[in-house]
């Protein structure tokens, strides 16, 4: 039940902040951090949320679930949108691709150097 308080307050905490700096950062992803945060400095301790965000993990298909209802539902704006969909896919995956290679270079001089 600890475990459970805890993942809860680390994401209220993050959506907290995120309304405070206008969502410019997702609470979720805030909350995460504080998380990480607290399990990386020993304030929490791994055992006492692990049972929690195990079962969390195994049921996250089903959190999918009503986003892939309102991709059907939206079918129809999809389809008259594709080609931009896929033009933004295409870009942003090689995008990600090069600064993520440029990165890996660029990290991997500093380390020989």
């Amino acid at each position: 039940m600890k475990g459970l308080f805890v993942i809860l307050a680390c994401w209220l905490v993050g959506n907290f902040l995120s309304m405070l700096i206008d969502g410019y950062l997702s609470g979720n992803i805030i909350g995460m951090l504080l998380l990480f945060t607290l399990l990386c400095c020993g304030v929490v301790k791994k055992e006492s949320v692990e049972e929690v965000a195990k079962f969390l993990l195994g049921t996250m298909a089903l959190f999918f679930v009503p986003f892939g209802v309102g991709l059907i539902d939206s079918y129809s704006v999809i389809l008259d949108n594709i080609t931009a969909i896929v033009v933004a896919t295409v870009v942003s995956t090689f995008g990600v691709i090069v600064a993520v290679g440029w990165v890996f270079q660029l990290l991997n001089r500093r380390g020989n150097g």
